[in-house]
């Protein structure tokens, strides 16, 4: 582990963070390579970071915080709803199955297969897709992350989670109150209980407009 990654690991520990499974993943992850090289000077700074088309990459300590509430054990299959640079989907890979993880922003979808790639991260696969709506054909699954905030969370989601399964997202509008929920799936129906404050860009639906090409793609 290198320096930067060692102060940051120590920062969230502080912050408290206390799985080390979590920590270990993020000390591993080398987030220099997740941001643009304009902002490459606070690449280990504890803080959130533009990635282009409106979007970031998260603070450390959310990334963390929304990986502990996920409660991952090394059987879960995991849906990711906004790829991003990928820094997230990188964290969950070690502690997962498999991720399957969805961009409607075909440029940093490409670019987040190349690091996937140069990570070797086998047990992730990618699709170029809207969403809100999920992805369907591979459900259930037994955990679903919403890396973006909606006013309501799009029904479509808790839907795809399998018996026991966990959903954890941010809720609440652009410039307003948003709350990180985390919901079960249970005999009954769902429960969901609310994890704190937070900040994160909008959930969007549909696609922008003239996308290069549709594509899918799986990391080697």
């Amino acid at each position: 582990m290198s320096v930067s990654a060692a102060r940051l690991i120590e920062e969230l520990r502080r912050a408290g963070i206390a799985d080390e499974r979590v920590l270990a993943a993020i000390g591993r992850v080398p987030r220099d390579q997740f941001v643009p090289a304009a902002f490459l000077e606070h690449a280990w700074d504890n803080v959130a970071l533009p990635i282009g088309h409106g979007q970031t990459i998260s603070q450390p300590l959310v990334v963390a915080l929304m990986t502990v509430a996920l409660e991952l054990t090394d059987r879960h299959k995991v849906l990711e709803i906004g790829t991003g640079s990928g820094y997230q989907t990188a964290v969950l890979a070690p502690l997962c199955r498999r991720v399957f993880t969805i961009e409607r922003h075909q440029a940093l979808l490409q670019e987040a297969n190349k690091r996937f790639a140069a990570l070797r991260l086998g047990n992730v696969t990618s699709r170029f897709g809207d969403g809100t709506k999920g992805w369907p054909e591979p459900a259930p699954f037994d955990r679903i992350l919403v890396t973006a905030a909606a006013a309501k969370l799009p029904a479509s989601l808790p839907e795809l989670l399998a018996p026991g399964g966990v959903l954890v997202a941010p809720v609440g509008e652009e410039k307003g109150r948003q709350m990180l929920v985390r919901m079960r799936r249970t005999e009954d129906g769902f429960e969901t209980e609310e994890l704190g404050a937070v900040r994160f860009v909008p959930l969007v639906e549909g696609l922008p407009r003239n996308p290069r090409s549709t594509a899918e793609a799986a990391s080697p």
